[in-house]
């Protein structure tokens, strides 16, 4: 980092950030995620800047040599990257099982590295970062839609006493990996019997989340009731 920092160098540092902050936050506003173009370059500007403004106070003209020291500039971008904590936390929300914006969240942190990295002057290592940032978030996404994930749903069929017994009812979802029973419930005054299972079976993102034997199983003769529920 240089010590006297002329204007020719702030705006490079600038244009960058801008670049970096431009093309990440059109991933996220594609995406339709909540933190998207103006948050993120936001984010990433003021970092730069905050960089920006601890080179220009590390200027020496008429300072002892233990000045840098007694000024402990570093503090402003530790505090910045300290508060970041607060945005991104913010940007966690979790519904039942399901915790979304755990990427936004890495997104507006790593925008704001990437901006302490042109503030301080450190052009190559941020470029190189943003290069690996853009192949994370958009080459990746392509290798996600093609990786099958471990899913999990509780199936809880209710049936007459002449419907589909368990045996049954496991042959009909024999294409999941994994068939556990969670219970088994029978009521005389309706004459009806209650089964629950917790299935867990592999399948890609653009794939159904209802699974074809769920329909096939509705149509089975004595089935009163089907109830899918993705965990």
């Amino acid at each position: 980092m240089p010590i006297h920092l002329g204007w020719s160098d702030i705006a490079v540092r600038l244009a960058l950030t801008v670049l970096a902050g431009t093309l990440i936050g059109i991933n996220r506003t594609e995406r339709g995620r909540p933190a998207g173009l103006r948050t993120t370059l936001l984010v990433c500007l003021a970092a730069s800047v905050a960089m920006i403004q601890a080179n220009l106070l590390m200027a020496t003209a008429g300072k002892t040599g233990d000045s840098f020291i007694t000024l402990d500039l570093m503090r402003l971008p530790l505090g910045i990257l300290s508060g970041m904590g607060f945005i991104g936390a913010g940007a966690i929300v979790r519904r039942d099982n399901l915790v979304v914006g755990i990427t936004t969240a890495a997104t507006l942190w790593f925008v704001t590295v990437i901006g302490l990295c042109f503030g301080g002057g450190q052009l190559r290592l941020g470029l190189a970062a943003l290069a690996l940032g853009l192949a994370v978030l958009w080459g990746l996404k392509w290798f996600e839609q093609i990786t099958k994930r471990d899913r999990r749903a509780e199936l809880t069929v209710v049936t007459t006493p002449d419907g589909p017994s368990e045996k049954n009812i496991r042959a009909c979802v024999a294409a999941s990996d994994r068939v556990v029973p969670l219970a088994t419930a029978y009521r005389q005054s309706t004459r009806y019997r209650r089964l629950g299972f917790d299935i867990s079976w592999r399948a890609r993102p653009a794939e159904p989340s209802v699974p074809r034997f769920v329909e096939e199983l509705a149509k089975l003769p004595g089935v009163v009731k089907v109830d899918w529920r993705p965990q």
